[in-house]
């Protein structure tokens, strides 16, 4: 057994200091971990004072009073960074491998003995060691082993079930990815891999840096001992759902796009692209006024005499926008409950209010623009209508869909900043993917609307790879959707 030199906890806060005086005490009363260890915090351009808080809680530069307790330097960034960023700044400055810890977050007593433990007894291409992550109680699994969709896009494998029925892996066991809130890695490895991808900002960055290190022939394995005690989601809410939505859509492109190798990538991509299509157009369609309007072909029967001269004129397609002035389908009584619990009652009236403002202006705006292409038709009666119906333009008001379409214009405006990222991952290539998917399989998983109709559909199994490795799996099979 080779224990490190030293090591380095990491913890990046931004406007999180009620959650960094739980998480600082716990660190104070860790068992000996049987090296040298310090703390590193970065201010991450936090505006709750964070930093005058640290200076005057902690003035000795110590967790404890005795001299012999850990060290704390404190880094300060004026603006946010991201967390890929902010962590790879404290990488810079840390004095041996570092243990990433994230803020919101309360460790075991032998927490950071685990994670030594065990990359000291791991073999020399064990790059990481990851940690187990429960909820605030203890009772149910935030992080055990995430799992990875063809698309780049990640779980948290049993996310929120109960302990005793949750599948965590066995002590040593491989992992694709160590979760960025609670790893153990050797700096060496971290820096010549490139650290985190500053350009994700944050979220995916852990799934990104593990299939870099598996593909430049190093290994990431898990150590159940190391846990952590977690706030599931204290500080991702600052940043707002739909904001959280374009990372997850740009991030989730960029690791499938710099990660599969080539042969296999060309291979993957037209599924890929598809999918990222359809959840486009389908929250296009659903979720906007008037979006309903993108599913009719003009040509049947809409325009240039196309129908049949006996026929009435065409219906809205079944899938179409309702009636000028409808009021939007309700949420179910569970979906409204479920939004209360995430968002709170202030953000979710907040929500509300936004949306049915834009709803109105919306219908509104629609009303005036079918009367006048009725005006302008000549028409009345029932063929007016349906003829203003058939005009109305869609109108995007959806916040998710807006984050979406974000995500693809970043994706379209930094296409060589992509390949030259990727052309760095494939230089470093070890190992192949499909040594890789041999151990761990890819997901496919019906997550957003439309995907399950697509995923079923043969067209759509026609553009996969047939010998790509594929675990189908059903959103509530892979986490527990609605805790109690």
């Amino acid at each position: 057994m080779t224990l490190p030199h030293q090591v380095s906890v990491a913890i990046l806060s931004w406007n999180g200091r009620r959650h960094l005086e739980t998480c600082l005490e716990a660190l104070s009363l860790q068992h000996d971990p049987g090296v040298d260890w310090e703390v590193l915090v970065l201010d991450n351009g936090s505006t709750d004072g964070t930093g005058a808080w640290l200076r005057a809680r902690y003035p000795e530069g110590r967790l404890a009073s005795p001299p012999a307790s850990p060290r704390l330097r404190v880094l300060a960034s004026p603006v946010n960074l991201g967390f890929c960023a902010g962590n790879n700044r404290l990488v810079a400055a840390a004095s041996g491998d570092v243990a990433f810890l994230n803020n919101d977050t309360r460790p075991s007593r032998g927490w950071l003995a685990a994670l030594v433990r065990a990359l000291a007894g791991a073999p020399s291409d064990v790059a990481a060691v990851s940690g187990k992550i429960v909820d605030w109680d203890g009772e149910r699994l935030d992080f055990g082993r995430g799992v990875m969709t063809f698309d780049g896009h990640a779980f948290q494998l049993d996310f929120r079930r109960p302990l005793g029925s949750a599948r965590v892996p066995a002590r040593g066991e491989e992992l694709l990815f160590a979760c960025g809130g609670n790893m153990l890695i050797r700096r060496a490895s971290f820096l010549s891999v490139g650290g985190f991808d500053e350009s994700y900002f944050a979220y995916l960055e852990d799934v990104d840096l593990g299939w870099r290190l598996w593909s430049g022939g190093e290994r990431v394995i898990f150590e159940p001992d190391a846990i952590v005690h977690h706030r599931s989601n204290a500080t991702s809410d600052l940043l707002g759902l739909y904001n959280r939505g374009f990372l997850f859509e740009r991030n989730a492109f960029l690791t499938a796009y710099k990660n599969y190798e080539a042969g296999l990538w060309e291979q993957v991509m037209p599924a890929l692209l598809l999918t990222f299509l359809s959840r486009t157009q389908t929250m296009l369609a659903d979720n906007n006024p008037g979006g309903g309007s993108l599913r009719i072909d003009p040509y049947a029967g809409w325009i240039a005499n196309t129908a049949a001269p006996a026929a009435a004129t065409p219906a809205m397609p079944a899938a179409a926008a309702p009636a000028i002035g409808a009021p939007p389908t309700p949420l179910s009584p569970a979906g409204i409950g479920r939004k209360w619990r995430e968002h709170g009652a202030r953000e979710f009236c907040r929500r509300a209010a936004l949306k049915l403002r834009a709803e109105l202006r919306a219908a509104l705006a629609a009303r005036r623009t079918a009367r006048r292409a009725a005006r302008r038709a000549g028409r009345d009666g029932a063929e007016g209508r349906a003829a203003a119906a058939a005009v109305r333009a869609p109108t995007l008001t959806d916040e998710r869909t807006v984050a979406q379409l974000r995500a693809l214009s970043y994706l379209l405006a930094h296409l060589e900043a992509g390949a030259a990222a990727r052309e760095a991952v494939q230089r470093r290539r070890r190992r192949s993917d499909r040594e890789i998917f041999a151990r761990f399989p890819l997901y496919l998983v019906p997550t957003y609307p439309g995907d399950q109709a697509l995923f079923a559909s043969r067209g759509f199994a026609a553009w996969l790879p047939e010998d790509l490795p594929l675990a189908r799996h059903t959103l509530d099979e892979v986490m527990e959707l609605d805790p109690p």
